[in-house]
């Protein structure tokens, strides 16, 4: 699976990763939030994306509502206020990936997006729940996007599409 998502400064790095911390949490790749996911995103559409990503402000995200996905798997999140930048953003990415990805995951997807930054996959709902009450009241994060990438969930790689110090703020 291939996802295309944003990494975040380093103390909104830092603040989530000591979130993890505390929940006993460990992952393969940074702090991030996904904007979209697929069986493949090859490397036509990642051109596509690139030029697209350079044209566009990327604006910062606030990392602000604590709570747990409805599907069977558990996730604790991190939910991102959506506000109209955020969606333009989200929706220019669909518009370059509509119809040139295999196999989109359907939760990404514009209309069934819920924005966030996953802080306990997996979990059980004890699990969830003891979590849950270790981190809340959760204290807002303001995130800059340092970086949009592609990865990819079976190898570990890494494809940067953009680094936020070279695009429009």
């Amino acid at each position: 699976m291939h996802a295309l998502v944003a990494f975040f400064d380093e103390d909104a790095d830092a603040r989530i990763r000591e979130l993890w911390r505390r929940v006993g949490a460990s992952f393969p790749f940074p702090p991030h939030l996904t904007y979209a996911a697929a069986g493949v995103i090859g490397p036509k559409v990642r051109a596509e994306l690139r030029t697209d990503l350079a044209r566009l402000w990327l604006p910062d995200l606030w990392l602000h509502t604590l709570g747990a996905s409805a599907r069977a798997e558990g996730v604790l999140q991190l939910g991102a206020v959506v506000d109209a930048e955020l969606l333009a953003v989200h929706s220019a990415v669909h518009d370059v990936l509509a119809g040139r990805v295999k196999h989109p995951n359907a939760h990404h997807l514009p209309g069934s997006w819920v924005p966030h930054c996953v802080l306990l996959p997996g979990a059980d709902a004890a699990a969830t729940t003891r979590a849950f009450a270790e981190l809340h009241p959760v204290e807002p994060i303001r995130a800059e996007v340092r970086e949009v990438a592609v990865i990819d969930t079976q190898t570990g790689g890494i494809d940067p599409l953009r680094n936020a110090s070279t695009a429009p703020r």
